[in-house]
């Protein structure tokens, strides 16, 4: 299914994003993989969702069809994702919203409630960074720190990311390897990499502690970037949260079991979108 490209100026960046469907706002945020994009990770959820909510799925800045600043002018932390993503959401004039992030995205997303809690209604946080668990990165995030630029570097990042049982189309392959090609893609993801590999993803924890909202947290059980003890620490820290763990599932609970993770989440948001 294809979606219609749609562009807005947040500040400096110019920002790509699909909006679908009507109803209360889901915005959904990729993580920060090689070759992630809002259309690569949520493509087949979106017209799940889109029955019922108005979606909006957004490139991070550095990614997709976003734009890449040089990293000489611009820091690719999460501070800066969060000031971004918060910046997306008032030029769009969103005053209520479900922020749905996985991975970095689960942290934008944190980071866009910290900044502005009365916005959010709810999150729901899948595989998601913001804490420093485990204390260094695993082995399998590695695969992605060390991404060589290569189609068969591109199959190392997948298959560090997703379950052992699932098997990537070649397409999907292609299209995440063709999108990590751009040279200016190619400046923004070695700093993104470079700031995650100084532990910038983490919040501190007794300010999450100041999340009120109702949050989701969803884990792979064979996620090993995400392992189940930080979502069992994010639901520790969460008063109001709902746990999720789905097996034989890896970091890419969207992409490896879309049915699955899609009715859960909707289970989620019709008892939260109601209150």
């Amino acid at each position: 299914m294809q979606f219609e490209s749609q562009f807005i100026q947040v500040g400096n960046i110019r920002t790509h994003y699909y909006d679908v469907g009507q109803g209360p706002v889901l915005v959904l945020v990729h993580g920060g993989g090689a070759g992630a994009d809002s259309y690569g990770n949520w493509r087949d959820c979106i017209p799940v969702f889109a029955k019922d909510y108005r979606v909006i799925a957004v490139d991070m800045v550095g990614f997709g069809k976003t734009d890449k600043p040089d990293p000489e002018t611009f820091t690719y932390d999460q501070p800066g994702r969060n000031q971004h993503l918060s910046d997306f959401l008032d030029v769009m004039k969103l005053e209520k919203v479900n922020l749905i992030g996985n991975s970095m995205g689960g942290a934008a997303s944190i980071g866009a409630t910290l900044l502005k809690p009365a916005r959010t209604n709810s999150l729901v946080l899948m595989g998601s960074a913001g804490l420093p668990i485990p204390e260094r990165p695993s082995n399998e995030l590695m695969h992605n720190l060390n991404y060589d630029f290569t189609v068969e570097g591109m199959r190392r990042v997948i298959g560090g990311l997703a379950s052992p049982t699932f098997t990537p189309s070649e397409e999907l392959v292609e299209y995440r390897y063709q999108l990590t090609m751009d040279p200016a893609t190619k400046a923004a993801l070695a700093a993104v990499n470079l700031e995650t590999r100084k532990g910038t993803l983490n919040f501190d924890q007794e300010l999450l502690r100041t999340i009120k909202q109702p949050v989701l947290v969803v884990n792979g059980k064979e996620d090993k970037v995400s392992p189940i003890a930080r979502a069992n620490r994010f639901l520790e820290l969460f008063d109001n949260s709902w746990g999720y763990i789905m097996p034989h599932c890896g970091h890419w609970a969207m992409i490896e079991q879309t049915e699955d993770f899609c009715s859960t989440v909707q289970l989620f948001l019709s008892r939260v979108t109601s209150e």
